[in-house]
């Protein structure tokens, strides 16, 4: 890898790195271990944090009060130092400036003998500042040279106050003064005694306080409130701060915030020389050094709140662990029991977790009980107690990897079950059943017995090819058939078998289907033993798909109707037409009516398609007699669409359409399905003038007692009678005895299936009446039976 490649990676490699372990402590955290542990430490954190502000907050509030009451205190102390100072100043003063001497100097303007007097009083009273101004401003002592500028405004200042004592601003520094008027014998100047208020006054006030306050000492002049040192930021909050306070007109100390921190600072008014000019006196105090003696206890107090957050949170971690050390086992092992496996707790307490580990255990217990009780239902008859299907198609796909036509799926049918359980009960009949898979498990003990049917068990059998599978099966079948001890009877059992290879595609389900269906093929082939015949069975997709095309084939004309004439013997003339369906397919070319009327009947598309038909050959029977063939129209109706009430009702309908007559041509077996509907359907159907045919009689089991019961007009012989009558007299006979039963209950007969000369002189002998079959015509299209119908020289051609 190059280097950019490297220094590309490490960013991603870094990323994915902290992702872990981001994911690592998040996973860490949504434990309930961490989670217990973090809300105690929380819980107990919270209120230590309470109890530190409640403790702060008591002592900020006492350090407040102390030093507001020192504050106070000071500013009490200064006031009656400020009033003694001005006492003393006037005292002194007031003497000087009625001395005789020193007035006739004032009076005089002897300086020299002012500034001795001055000066000496000076010393004695520990002044700053002494002079004598005069009426006119002129200012005469030793040090007025700084001060010449203040004079006429000092003066002025003297002349207007009432108490000529106060703050002043003298060169520009606020100074105490008092003043005493000198007169000679009138006002001719004033003697000022000064005290300057500068940082070391201050500093001597603050030795006043208990506590290291700062005292200050601030003048206004047209904008605000001004102090030596204090400037920018600082100097605009604490004008600010002295403009609220001296309008609260309340003398205490108020909370201050200045850049190094928050003060109590407290506010006192001074008296000032002029109203222009006010003063006050600034003490303040920072909140800072009022904490200080008590940083040791909250130290104290914070290091004990770390040693007990420390302490909870380790008992706080032993405590969750302890609790969801059987809470992590009950999950793991819940982890256990869905994944199907053994899961048991060990209970190591008594308390409500480990009641919860021996509910857990009593439920695992169950739950595995119950799973095997489930797991036998799932893969047992619970009837017979034999495995199912669902357990034969386990075996046959643990026997797929066997090579092709090795593996057989057999289908092993008891002949007329539901016969045998009529006969002996369902109990005996089970019991029945489940001896003979008990009896075939044991000739055959690897093949997966099992239940698929009522009346079918499957199993799997193993063969080197065909002819070994055959051979097998046919010797299983021998052992089978032996008689079984039910209920203290011996009875005899009759079992047909059908055998499909497997194939690796569809897989054990198909194989077990393509056997039943080898069952049906051996039953109807009355076979012991029959292989799956995939030709004989046809494609059911294929035909499916022929069912859901037959609607649209009858709107596009692939499906249309045939007519087959029916020659009246005695007469020698076609008498009536019966319909045909008739379907050409576009993929399938011509289909037989035996395949798709069958499947309509399964489908529920018959009654579409018997509708459709009876519409067609009632139009068609028009156009014959338009034509000038009036002939009966026979249709065939199936016993599904016989079974449906309402059919009667649209066959009635028809009916009134009829160019001549109408006859429906039933099958015995349609009555047979549902007689009491079908038999009060065709007695409307003769009420309303539609005669009734009884069709392929002579086929299946011929009842006479429908056939007294069905009020028909004509019986139809089978072609299966009909095709041998000139060859056996057996048939002959039959057919002979047929002809003369049907004339017996007053009923035409009609033959099918003539195809020869001798056929038909024979059946015109025995008194049929009318004869179809390819001698008269094959079934033709409607244009072909008009043209059919005009040829009369026809007649002369049978018998």
């Amino acid at each position: 890898m190059s280097l950019p490649d490297t220094l590309a990676a490490k960013p991603a490699a870094q990323a994915a790195a902290a992702a872990r372990r981001w994911l690592a402590a998040w996973g860490a955290f949504t434990r309930l271990r961490t989670k217990l542990t973090v809300l105690y430490v929380a819980l107990f954190g919270a209120v230590l944090l309470v109890v530190a502000l409640s403790v702060f907050a008591a002592i900020n509030q006492a350090a407040q009060r102390q030093v507001r009451a020192e504050l106070t205190a000071t500013g009490t102390v200064f006031d009656r130092v400020w009033s003694l100072r001005s006492d003393r100043l006037r005292e002194g003063a007031s003497l000087l400036s009625k001395d005789f001497g020193f007035r006739e100097a004032v009076a005089t303007h002897d300086g020299a003998t002012i500034v001795s007097e001055v000066e000496n009083l000076k010393q004695r009273f520990n002044i700053d500042r002494a002079f004598i101004v005069t009426s006119d401003g002129h200012m005469i002592g030793d040090d007025t040279a700084r001060l010449a500028g203040d004079g006429a405004r000092l003066t002025k200042a003297f002349d207007n106050a009432q108490d000529p004592s106060g703050v002043v601003m003298l060169g520009g520094e606020p100074y105490q003064v008092v003043g005493a008027p000198v007169m000679s014998p009138d006002h001719i100047g004033w003697l000022v005694f000064a005290v300057k208020l500068d940082g070391a006054e201050m500093a001597a006030l603050e030795k006043l306080s208990a506590i290291p306050l700062r005292a200050s000492v601030m003048h206004r002049d047209d904008k605000a409130w001004r102090l030596a040192g204090a400037a920018g930021p600082d100097g605009a909050k604490l004008s600010a701060f002295v403009d609220r306070e001296l309008a609260k007109h309340i003398n205490t100390a108020e909370p201050l915030s200045e850049r190094g921190g928050k003060s109590l600072a407290l506010v006192k008014p001074l008296p000032s020389l002029t109203k222009a000019a006010p003063a006050v006196l600034v003490l303040r105090y920072p909140l800072a050094q009022a904490l200080a003696p008590y940083r040791p206890m909250l130290a104290i107090v914070a290091l004990a709140a770390l040693a007990g957050l420390a302490v909870v949170g380790w008992g706080s971690f032993a405590l969750a662990r302890g609790i969801t050390r059987p809470i992590t086992a009950l999950d793991e092992a819940a982890r256990r029991l869905q994944r199907g496996e053994e899961a048991q707790v060990e209970i190591e307490t008594e308390d409500e977790i480990g009641r919860l580990a021996g509910s857990f255990n009593t439920m695992a217990t169950e739950i595995r009980d119950r799973e095997r009780r489930i797991t036998h239902l799932a893969m047992h008859d619970g009837e017979t107690g034999l495995p199912n299907r669902l357990a034969l198609e386990r075996v046959v796909e643990a026997l797929s990897d066997r090579p092709e036509g090795q593996v057989y799926v057999a289908a092993l049918g008891v002949h007329r079950y539901d016969h045998l359980r009529g006969a002996i009960g369902y109990t005996l009949a089970a019991q029945a059943l489940r001896m003979v898979g008990n009896r075939l498990a044991g000739l055959a003990p690897a093949s997966g017995v099992a239940r698929v049917a009522s009346d079918v068990l499957g199993f799997a059998l193993v063969a080197a090819n065909r002819a070994a599978a055959e051979d097998d099966a046919q010797r299983l079948m021998r052992e089978l058939e032996a008689p079984l001890q039910v209920g203290g009877d011996v009875i005899d059992v009759t079992l047909h078998l059908g055998l499909a290879p497997l194939e690796r595609g569809p897989g054990p389900g198909a194989a077990l289907e393509r056997a039943n269906i080898a069952l049906d093929q051996a039953r109807g082939g009355k076979r012991k033993v029959a292989f799956f015949d995939a030709e004989a069975y046809g494609d059911p997709a294929t035909n499916l798909a022929l069912m859901s095309g037959m609607l649209r084939a009858l709107d596009d004309g692939a499906i249309d109707l045939f007519y087959q004439p029916k020659f009246d013997m005695r007469s020698r003339t076609v008498t009536g037409v019966e319909a045909l369906s008739r379907w050409r397919h576009p993929d399938r070319g011509m289909l037989s009516p035996d395949l798709f009327i069958p499947m309509a009947e399964e489908t529920g598309h018959i009654r579409t398609l018997t509708e459709w038909v009876f519409k067609r050959a009632i139009d068609a029977q028009a156009q014959l007699a338009a034509a000038g063939n009036v002939v009966n129209m026979s249709v065939n109706v199936s016993g599904r669409t016989l079974g449906e009430p309402d059919f009667a009702d649209f066959a009635m309908d028809q009916a009134k359409r009829a160019k001549g007559g109408l006859t429906i041509e039933i099958t015995e077996t349609a009555v047979i399905e549902n007689p009491e509907v079908a038999l009060a359907m065709l007695d409307r159907f003769a009420e309303a003038g539609i005669s009734i045919s009884i069709d392929d009689f002579g086929t299946g089991l011929s009842s006479l007692a429908y056939l007294k019961r069905i009020r028909g007009q004509e019986l139809k012989i089978d072609k299966s009678l009909v095709a041998g009558v000139t060859e056996s007299q057996r048939d002959a006979l039959i057919v002979r005895s047929t002809i003369d039963l049907a004339h017996s209950l007053g009923l035409k007969v009609t033959a099918e299936g003539i195809e020869t000369n001798d056929c038909y002189s024979l059946l015109s002998a025995m008194g049929c009446d009318l004869a179809q079959g390819y001698l008269i015509a094959k079934p033709m299209p409607l244009k072909d039976l008009i043209v059919f119908l005009a040829d009369e020289e026809r007649n002369a051609r049978y018998g």
